[in-house]
């Protein structure tokens, strides 16, 4: 063999054994990461930050470095295990079937799926994830998209569960048109909050309940008429095309008066009612009863392919749609995150930053 070829074949080598030491390098910082973890049922004090395996994506999931994770009513659900639906739903009976909590998120994909091929390592990712109040978390490549150019991980960290909702309640099931009159009760979360910039990107004449303390929050948004949950009637206004209800507090009869003869309510999420069903009594009801009267009155359960966040998120790369970011908190302070979502401090969403990871 001459000289020239030997030469060749060392270097092919040397690269190939630096290669492989550089995989094996990278293999080895990821084994391990930081999460939120809870081993029971329960409050915010349930949480604590543990260093636990890094998860391995399945044939049609990636591996995401998460740089955000959104903070949202179903991790607060899942966390409490209330009502006990939940656990009756298959995620735990005793303790949590996934003790890392956590839904939405933004980050990079840092491995990708045999059977994954519309994404690639070191794409900007930002979708519905499993255990994302950790330094990486897995994701199917259907509930993930590609990040919108000049949206920031903690703004695209809330639109996947609370943005994704809002559209569906709004056009999916409300049928909402220009023109009509939607009453949001809720309007200041992170539902509603996407629901008040919807509707009135849609042109809609918008009605939103709130506390007070968040009147000119949601008149920013975009709200034309803003009530204040403890003082004010929304049946005293005239009534409505659409409602939705977010807060889950109101009486079903109480609904259907503030409804136009031929109005819709849809009722999202399951707040409200006892330990064990929860709000899903009242949707329920609701939905029995819609058959015989001349209103619609329904539910439904949020689709959380990618597909569904399309329009959502054409109108954040416009400017059109906000992401309602209100506070960020870093991975040991999730509890507090988690605190003031359940008493209502919030205006819009709460975030969870996480950084670059291990």
């Amino acid at each position: 063999m001459n000289t020239t070829a030997t030469t060749a074949i060392a270097a092919t080598t040397a690269a190939t054994v630096a290669a492989a030491s550089t995989h094996a390098a990278a293999a080895t910082t990821l084994r391990q990461m930081r999460a939120v973890v809870q081993d029971r049922f329960g409050g915010p004090d349930v949480l604590g930050v543990r260093t636990v395996d890094v998860p391995t994506p399945g044939a049609d999931e990636v591996l995401v470095r998460v740089a955000a994770a959104g903070v949202d009513r179903g991790t607060w659900h899942l966390m409490t295990g209330l009502p006990f639906a939940v656990r009756l739903a298959g995620y735990g009976f005793r303790r949590p079937k996934q003790p890392v909590p956590g839904l939405d998120l933004a980050g990079t994909v840092v491995a990708v799926g045999s059977d994954v091929s519309e994404f690639s390592i070191g794409d900007e990712v930002y979708g519905i994830g499993a255990g994302t109040f950790a330094e990486y978390a897995v994701a199917k490549a259907t509930k993930i998209a590609h990040r919108p150019d000049h949206v920031s991980a903690e703004q695209a960290a809330t639109l996947s569960v609370s943005g994704a909702t809002a559209t569906q309640a709004l056009f999916d099931v409300g049928l909402a048109a220009a023109g009509q009159r939607v009453l949001i009760l809720g309007a200041s979360g992170g539902v509603g909050s996407f629901a008040v910039q919807l509707a009135h990107a849609h042109g809609l004449h918008v009605t939103g309940v709130a506390s007070a303390a968040k009147a000119d929050y949601v008149t920013e948004l975009g709200a034309d008429v803003v009530l204040d949950y403890l003082t004010d009637d929304f049946a005293d206004e005239e009534p409505f095309d659409l409602i939705i209800d977010i807060g889950g507090r109101n009486r079903i009869s109480k609904l259907r008066a503030a409804l136009t003869r031929n109005g819709t309510l849809v009722i999202v999420g399951g707040e409200g009612g006892g330990r064990f069903t929860g709000g899903a009594g009242r949707q329920v009801r609701a939905m029995l009863r819609s058959p015989f009267v001349s209103q619609r009155m329904t539910t439904f359960i949020s689709d959380e392919t990618a597909a569904k966040r399309a329009a959502l998120h054409e109108l954040v790369e416009q400017g059109r749609i906000v992401a309602p970011v209100d506070r960020t908190f870093p991975l040991e302070r999730a509890a507090a995150a988690l605190e003031d979502l359940e008493a209502g401090r919030l205006r819009g969403k709460a975030v969870i930053t996480i950084g670059a990871g291990s």
